[in-house]
């Protein structure tokens, strides 16, 4: 049986209590997927990638690196990707992976005018996700977890902006018929999220937002979240 494969771009923040795991384990655990159902292959350590017609599906991981460094095993990725959309295996790129599909393809990638988004936000359905095979489970207004300072911040051409927020102008999109990307993160659980928020909170204090009050607001994302199931179901 074909495996999802995860691209994982990185690692869960240092400092988040090691039974909460790693991004594998949550992007497996949100796809309602056992972690032996997945292959995860660790590109920031140099692993290689396998051929992508191996795999039922892909999702390509959030990371604390930025896109715009163009760190070798990165740019290795990007490239791989185009090929793998290529083959028309369905692809889903989250926060980081976003990012790098966005650039593998033309876009452009780099930091927020605005600064850092986190916490969990509300995210507005764009019209054209009510005709999309992945999107369209999802309701017109739905909170989701983000934590980002880079942004695609030019699309490359033919990408259809499915949701958004008023801060982040491309927070899902669709990059070919079966190739996603999400700027925030529908596999972080509410634990996740506010073990990130205060890891972060001195950083958040220094650039005038205030963590206990973004603390406060961490919800369940269960409409988010969904987005990864969903994305399961279409690779089966």
């Amino acid at each position: 049986m074909k495996k999802l494969l995860i691209v994982k771009t990185g690692r869960a923040i240092k400092g988040i209590p090691p039974e909460l795991l790693d991004f594998e384990h949550w992007t497996a655990a949100a796809a309602g997927l056992a972690l032996e159902h997945c292959h995860t292959v660790t590109v920031i350590d140099g692993e290689t990638l396998p051929e992508a017609r191996q795999c039922r599906g892909i999702v390509v991981t959030g990371s604390a690196a930025m896109v715009s460094d163009r760190h070798a095993w990165s740019e290795y990725t990007a490239q791989w990707l185009l090929g793998a959309m290529k083959s028309g295996v369905p692809i889903l790129g989250i926060c980081y992976g976003h990012q790098l599909l966005a650039h593998a393809l033309g876009g452009h990638v780099g930091y927020h005018p605005r600064g850092r988004e986190m916490g969990t936000k509300m995210i507005q359905r764009a019209p054209a996700a009510l005709h999309d095979e992945l999107f369209n489970v999802l309701p017109e207004r739905f909170p989701a977890h983000v934590t980002h300072m880079q942004s695609v911040l030019r699309l490359p051409p033919t990408t259809e902006v499915l949701a958004w927020n008023s801060f982040e102008a491309h927070q899902a999109v669709r990059f070919a018929p079966r190739a996603w990307g999400v700027q925030f993160h529908p596999e972080f659980t509410g634990a996740a999220m506010s073990h990130y928020l205060r890891i972060r909170s001195d950083a958040l204090q220094q650039e005038g937002q205030d963590p206990a009050e973004l603390l406060a607001a961490v919800t369940e994302t269960a409409e988010s979240e969904l987005l990864l199931r969903r994305f399961a179901a279409l690779t089966e």
